[in-house]
């Protein structure tokens, strides 16, 4: 009997103590919403381009979306280090409005409504943990408790600005989300929330595209342990980069650097002046050199395999080490983050026929933003018929007078003599000519 109780008691000390080193985990429960975005679960993808394949590429094994265990090269929770040494910094613009924001003080600002204006029931009280009990249904929104349009401080997240000595803010963490995609491909998203968002201005009117809560992220695709691509997100598309071309941060020149814009938060490469979506600049972002952000300093960690979510097993802060479970299983709510659309006759909308509505739907969250594309850009504007992502070798530099760089591809580094070369660009910059050029050599 004593020899039974005693391989008993070893059986229970064992179960106890695989329990404790568990890494904890949960089901996204997203497979219907989840896998409707994903390219071709069964597609497999090499590196290329549809105007222009690197060579440089050409013999590495595929990307997966789902690879089995056997093609995985990380554990689930290992956030292993080069994903901390190749994060991007964001330099903020220096006059921004509405600055980065913690998602579990956020949250405490809302009830949830359905699409008809009903209340969640259980939801008045709102705080984070509770965004992973709510119904798995997309059209239910993160409902403000107050004014938004009175900015308060949820809003502005006005002292959230980075320290100026280590590039840290304390209290708005940034959301890392590391995915293997098998043969040594792994892809590290950094997401950076925003309180609300500040669209642009078109002809002299505005803003238009204003909302609730802003999701922006970043893309480090990585090769055993080497990054090859950058991609960055803007306006529902972003731009796709050789890392090696991209600017590094002089301090620890592993850290490429992009440049988040005025309001917006879009994501750019360059300091300027960023036309989009209409022609001839009508609607434009605007970066500069502002505060730079280190979200390596503060941050959520979590690994994905498109069914389960894990907690990091370390975070490079010690401070923040297992903090993800205070947050609970947030990253489930496939809702809005933020308020519906204002209706025509609310007081505070507007409308234009070129710039859309003042007040647009807020986001949905991070496990949305097609977690498990092959392509390195999360999806194509309605103009990209042939569903194109190129990866740009050199730089797409922002206009105006504070661009830093020239934009036609690499076509006249060669022309001699100089003052050739530079009457050349002069002639074409701007222009449509200029514009294919870059297309095909970017």
């Amino acid at each position: 009997m004593q020899y039974i109780l005693y391989w008993l008691s070893i059986l229970v000390i064992t179960a106890s103590s695989a329990s404790a080193t568990a890494i904890p985990a949960f089901e996204a429960n997203l497979d219907n919403i989840l896998l409707a975005t994903i390219q071709d679960p069964e597609r497999e993808m090499k590196i290329e381009n549809i105007l222009r394949s690197p060579t440089h590429f050409k013999n590495l094994p595929p990307i997966i979306s789902l690879p089995k265990k056997t093609q995985r090269t990380l554990m689930d929770g290992e956030v292993p280090h080069y994903v901390i040494d190749y994060a991007p910094l964001v330099h903020l613009y220096s006059e921004e409005r509405y600055l980065p924001y913690d998602i579990k003080k956020f949250v405490t600002n809302f009830h949830v409504e359905y699409e008809n204006g009903t209340t969640v029931a259980g939801t008045e009280d709102m705080d984070i943990k509770k965004l992973g009990k709510l119904p798995t249904d997309g059209e239910i929104f993160l409902t403000s408790d107050s004014d938004f349009d009175a900015d308060p401080e949820w809003i502005t997240g006005l002292k959230n600005k980075p320290n100026l000595i280590n590039g840290e803010i304390k209290d708005a963490p940034a959301t890392l989300i590391v995915v293997d995609k098998g043969n040594g491909w792994v892809d590290a998203y950094w997401f950076y929330f925003y309180s609300f968002n500040l669209g642009p201005f078109v002809m002299g009117s505005g803003p238009y595209g204003n909302h609730v809560g802003d999701w922006e992220h970043s893309l480090v695709r990585f090769y055993n342990g080497q990054p090859v691509i950058v991609w960055m997100s803007a306006h529902g598309g972003g731009g796709a980069y050789y890392y090696h071309n991209l600017e590094k941060y002089s301090l620890q020149p592993t850290h490429p650097i992009i440049f988040s814009a005025r309001g917006t938060h879009a994501n750019y490469v360059s300091v300027g002046q960023h036309p989009h979506d209409l022609p001839y600049g009508i609607l434009s972002d605007f970066t500069d050199r502002g505060p730079l952000w280190n979200p390596t300093k503060n941050y959520l960690g979590y690994t994905f395999d498109g069914k389960k979510v894990y907690h990091a097993q370390n975070n490079t802060n010690a401070k923040h080490v297992g903090r993800e479970k205070e947050y609970g299983n947030w990253l489930s709510y496939v809702g809005c983050w933020g308020d519906k659309q204002l209706p025509d006759n609310d007081p505070r909308q507007r409308y234009f026929f070129i710039g859309g509505y003042k007040y647009i739907g807020g986001p949905r969250g991070p496990l949305m933003k097609n977690l498990l594309r092959l392509k390195p850009c999360e999806r194509h504007k309605w103009w990209n018929f042939w569903a194109g992502c190129n990866v740009r070798e050199n730089i797409k530099w922002g206009i105006g007078i504070e661009s830093e760089g020239y934009n036609c591809g690499n076509m006249f580094v060669g022309i001699r003599p100089k003052w050739l070369r530079r009457t050349l660009q002069r002639v074409t910059f701007g222009g449509g000519l200029c514009y294919i050029v870059d297309l095909i050599y970017g």
